[in-house]
């Protein structure tokens, strides 16, 4: 099987940190959403992937990607951005005749895509949908089952047949590309996957559904950034390889070689980057700090720090903080109680 990731879009609802990149290159757990993806594809056994980009994301895309180990990335260009059943289509051609999974690169499943994978290798459906109880199953495209099987798929109904939404990984045949093509537009202009994969059930072809075991993450807000570098942080072990001098450090904390911790306190699980400097700070739980980042006399928990951040002589303890890259956050002599920052790349915030 192959493999699509649809990054072509601007990431409008994570503004300000998508006005200068695109979302698929935001950090989770110290690396950009769209690795942690490759890394569940190419863990299902998918190494041929395909990544749809558009004009502007190209570049930041393409960066990422560098130096990803064990699997052919190719950059496929979508020129205008009309729905996700557009972005599959542009990638016909590379796909070809092969079977292939569409996994939407801003979603993280707690098992990955193996089980969506192996169960469509092994049954060959002409589509398998992975599907995710929800509360608003109005926001969603909403699948209505019999058995296993789908029988009506509709995209943010009124009135919804049940709350099993459609969650962001998909595995077609090649016959996908036949409904999709001449298909026409929704309401809001777009063409969408869901009335592609409903135009396979009304002509009779196989499509099932499969529950997603275990948690599912859209990273779509800010709030659920956050929440995601929580989960994906849970899963790290303690590995302190770099210079720890006056220091305390308890739980599940990574440290390499190249950073160092002097007169600090740091409570995992905590994950620091290459080249990171911590000085008469403490840092609390679910941190993750990307490479080059400096923390001096300050505070700071539940948050993710992009590369080359700088946070320094700050006497108000950061929670629930997103910081861009190279951006700064220096300190003033208030003590109000917390700040709540979400913060685009190479901004500068004083607090006087």
């Amino acid at each position: 099987m192959k493999a699509i990731i649809p990054a072509a879009g601007l990431g409008t609802r994570l503004r300000p940190l998508t006005f200068t990149r695109p979302k698929p290159v935001l950090p989770v757990a110290g690396q950009p959403i769209i690795r942690h993806a490759i890394t569940t594809l190419s863990e299902a056994g998918i190494t041929d992937i395909g990544v749809v980009v558009s004009d502007i994301t190209r570049e930041e895309i393409q960066h990422a990607l560098i130096g990803v180990p064990g699997v052919r990335i190719t950059l496929i260009n979508q020129h205008e951005q009309l729905g996700l059943g557009h972005a599959v289509l542009t990638a016909r051609d590379w796909v070809d005749t092969d079977n292939f999974c569409v996994y939407l690169g801003d979603n993280l499943f707690e098992h990955g895509a193996a089980p969506f994978v192996r169960r469509f290798e092994q049954e060959t459906p002409d589509a398998l949908i992975a599907l995710v109880e929800v509360e608003n199953p109005r926001a969603f495209g909403v699948a209505e089952l019999s058995g296993e099987r789908i029988t009506r798929l509709v995209e943010k109904p009124k009135d919804p047949p049940s709350n099993l939404a459609v969650a962001g990984l998909y595995c077609f045949s090649p016959a996908i590309f036949d409904v999709l093509e001449g298909m026409p537009p929704s309401a809001r202009g777009e063409y969408e996957i869901t009335d592609g994969i409903q135009a396979l059930i009304e002509r009779g072809s196989n499509v099932v559904g499969q529950r997603v075991e275990g948690w599912w993450k859209d990273t779509g807000r800010p709030e659920d950034l956050l929440d995601a570098n929580r989960l994906l942080l849970e899963r790290i072990e303690p590995d302190v390889q770099g210079r720890v001098e006056d220091s305390q450090i308890t739980g599940r904390v990574i440290v390499p070689a190249s950073s160092s911790v002097v007169r600090s306190k740091i409570v995992g699980p905590v994950l620091l980057g290459e080249n990171v400097h911590v000085e008469d700070a403490y840092i609390g739980p679910f941190t993750s700090v990307g490479a080059d980042c400096k923390i001096r006399q300050a505070e700071i928990e539940y948050s993710a720090l992009d590369a080359g951040a700088l946070v320094e002589k700050v006497d108000i303890r950061l929670q629930d903080c997103l910081i861009g890259v190279k951006a700064q956050v220096c300190g003033g002599q208030r003590r109000p109680r917390a700040l709540k920052l979400t913060i685009s790349d190479a901004s500068v915030v004083e607090l006087a």
